[in-house]
């Protein structure tokens, strides 16, 4: 008879292989699912800033910070080198154009003087001399030529007498012949005397005005040397405030040193640093405001320097009608420089996020406030205030404006 042999209950080994396998595929597909999740940064609201995006007007303006200065500076630099032997205005005064402020003193340049003094009247003595000998020579070509052809209008009228005589054979043809070479002879001298003549008339012409030019050129030369002389009184080179004046009494000034400036105060211009960001577009002629007291002034941007240092560049300002009636030089101003024309738009408070991320991207907090979550975002045009938001945000959304440096690589950020 068979016997029945019932299963037993419980778990037998190969149960337990089933379950280690189970356990394998469930940590598989737990990986799977959530290994990819975003990584997190945990840190308290109260450190954080929060702020929330609107739509309203947007002013396409940078504020900038400028420095009143004169609206021109001149530099004094010394005409001539010397000793300084007085010092007749101190710095900060005002001066008139022309006044003297220092005055100096130049040995060399004083011998240099008597040098050109010697030398001209040296060259006015020679030209008396060459003159006298010019005079003389042509009194006495004069001379030659006037007997010259008063010898040749008598032996022509010999001639002329023996011809005649000769034709009708009066006499002899010897003295006839002698006659006409007489004649001959003498017409011959009057036109070397003659072109003799000519060319010391040409040669005194040229080398008198030769003369005349070296003496002219000397005169000039030698006033030169009487302007240096006077360039040794340092006069002020417009109306103005004596800015600065490098000399003291006994110093030695250098040819072409610079000893001081004068600042025109007629206007004023305001010189300012823009971050290069805004280099492309800045251009002349663009309008800005400073407000003082409450009170607008118009400025227009007058000269845009191509030159960018430490990642900027400078600008000058000009006011258009009004200024501030107690505007001195180095007093400073924040100015609104408009770029471009207002509009519409999504506005995203300024924040140092943006030297985290460039603009690209930003923490977004979620309608519950324990949440931020990394999105994408393209940003335009910027001002004092906030940015231009041309996609990734909207009107009413709540994100993270202060520094991203500790979050790391977080795309998560989980408010206590």
């Amino acid at each position: 008879m068979d016997v029945k042999i019932e299963k037993k209950k419980g778990l037998r080994p190969k149960h337990y292989g089933y379950i280690a396998i189970g356990i394998v595929l469930f940590f598989v597909g737990w990986k799977m699912v959530f290994g990819k999740s975003a990584s997190t940064f945990r840190t308290e609201k109260e450190k954080l800033s929060i702020a929330e995006v609107s739509f309203g007007k947007f002013d396409d303006y940078i504020t900038i910070n400028g420095a009143v200065a004169p609206i021109s500076t001149i530099y004094m630099d010394a005409y001539e080198g010397g000793r300084v032997t007085e010092k007749l205005i101190e710095e900060g005064a005002m001066v008139k154009k022309g006044e003297i402020i220092l005055k100096l003193e130049n040995r060399g340049l004083y011998e240099q003087i008597l040098a050109s003094e010697n030398n001209l009247a040296l060259k006015q003595n020679d030209l008396r001399s060459t003159k006298l000998t010019f005079d003389s020579r042509q009194v006495e070509g004069k001379k030659d030529l006037v007997s010259s052809k008063y010898e040749l209008q008598k032996l022509k009228r010999n001639y002329e007498q023996n011809k005649a005589l000769y034709e009708e054979e009066l006499i002899s043809k010897e003295e006839y012949l002698t006659s006409k070479e007489n004649y001959e002879l003498s017409q011959k001298q009057f036109e070397i005397i003659e072109l003799q003549t000519e060319q010391d008339n040409v040669l005194r012409s040229t080398s008198l005005h030769e003369l005349d030019e070296d003496l002219a050129r000397m005169k000039k030369t030698l006033s030169m040397v009487y302007e240096r002389i006077d360039h040794l009184n340092v006069r002020a080179p417009a109306d103005g405030q004596l800015g600065f004046l490098d000399a003291e009494i006994g110093q030695n000034i250098q040819q072409g040193q610079r000893i001081g400036q004068i600042n025109v105060l007629t206007d004023y211009k305001i010189e300012a640093t823009i971050d290069e960001h805004y280099i492309d577009r800045i251009k002349r002629d663009l309008t800005a405001v400073l407000d003082r007291n409450g009170k607008e002034y118009q400025l227009r941007l007058r000269k845009v320097y191509p030159e960018v240092r430490n990642g900027k560049f400078k600008v000058d300002l000009v006011f258009v009608d009004q200024k501030p009636e107690t505007i001195r030089s180095g007093q400073s101003y924040n100015i609104k420089l408009q770029l471009g024309e207002s509009n519409d738009a999504v506005l995203l408070p300024r924040g140092s996020f943006f030297q985290s991320t460039g603009g690209q991207w930003i923490f977004v907090v979620d309608t519950s406030g324990e949440v931020a979550w990394r999105r994408e975002i393209r940003i335009g045009k910027q001002n004092s205030r906030y940015y231009e938001l041309l996609e990734g945000l909207e009107a009413g959304e709540k994100v993270i404006t202060s520094s991203y440096d500790s979050f790391g690589d977080a795309e998560k950020i989980v408010l206590k």
